[in-house]
């Protein structure tokens, strides 16, 4: 039996965690992005094949392809990401799983007849309405929660704890212009060093730490915009590993499928 195929519109961090799951639970995975990615944590994201034609997250590899290329990267058993912003490849795709997982706080098009299965991620889709299922993405006691009828929390803007510190380690633009720095992923840097700079503006680190995450160099960034992220725990090894909320959410998507499908029908 031919394996179902899930379509992720996204592929960030989170949508990236969700496409590892289902790719190592025997799912065939499309996933859609825009142009020019503004993903962060791309050390963990399939989006950085939109720049460098292949990335590869914990052993499983995606790959840049076009629409009528796509089977040909699933059957060699990697992900296929292809750049359009509408999702258009899912009226030849026609996918058994559509995952809206952008990510953009609000529903971008989506809607609950899009597909056999239609998961949102995050707030702004009415599960019921606009999504068969939608998956609480607030950190705590709820994380992970599979939504029925309803809506997910509205964003707080206010980032995870991690280590007593939230918006201290994000990094954002101090102006309007195109990125540029000499720092990468990985680093180690020390609070208040320049971490690149927006036009000739300097961004600087609230914190010490590794640099988890970097927008991509030569983003026309709008002034305020998250450019990067510093984890105070140090550990450099964090950088290429899914985080513990994409592992979180992409399980209750996985079990989404399975209370839609009965478990033999999606192999």
């Amino acid at each position: 039996m031919e394996k179902f195929i899930a379509l992720i519109k996204g592929a960030g961090e989170m949508a990236s965690g969700i496409a590892h799951r289902l790719f190592n639970s025997g799912f065939a995975v499309v996933m859609t992005e825009i142009e020019f990615p503004s993903v962060i944590r791309r050390g963990v994201s399939f989006a950085q094949a939109v720049f460098t034609k292949e990335m590869t997250v914990e052993g499983v590899t995606a790959r840049l392809t076009d629409s009528e290329s796509v089977y040909d990267v699933l059957q060699k058993s990697e992900i296929a990401v292809l750049v359009d912003p509408l999702a258009r490849i899912r009226e030849s795709l026609k996918p058994q799983i559509l995952i809206d997982a952008i990510l953009a706080k609000k529903n971008l098009f989506t809607q609950i007849q899009d597909a056999p299965l239609v998961i949102g991620v995050g707030p702004g889709f009415d599960a019921g309405k606009d999504v068969h299922f939608c998956i609480e993405t607030m950190r705590g006691h709820n994380l992970g929660r599979i939504i029925q009828k309803g809506y997910a929390f509205a964003d707080t803007k206010i980032p995870g704890d991690i280590n007593g510190y939230t918006s201290e380690r994000v990094i954002r633009a101090e102006s309007d212009g195109f990125f540029n720095t000499q720092k990468k992923i990985g680093d180690i840097v020390e609070k208040s060093s320049i971490i690149g700079y927006t036009g000739i503006a300097p961004a600087y680190a609230g914190i010490s730490g590794v640099l988890r995450g970097l927008i991509q160099p030569g983003y026309f960034c709008s002034k305020d915009l998250k450019i990067g992220d510093i984890d105070p725990r140090g550990v450099q090894e964090y950088c290429w590993q899914i985080s513990d909320k994409a592992r979180t959410i992409s399980g209750s998507v996985l079990e989404s499928i399975l209370r839609f499908y009965p478990l033999q029908k999606t192999r």
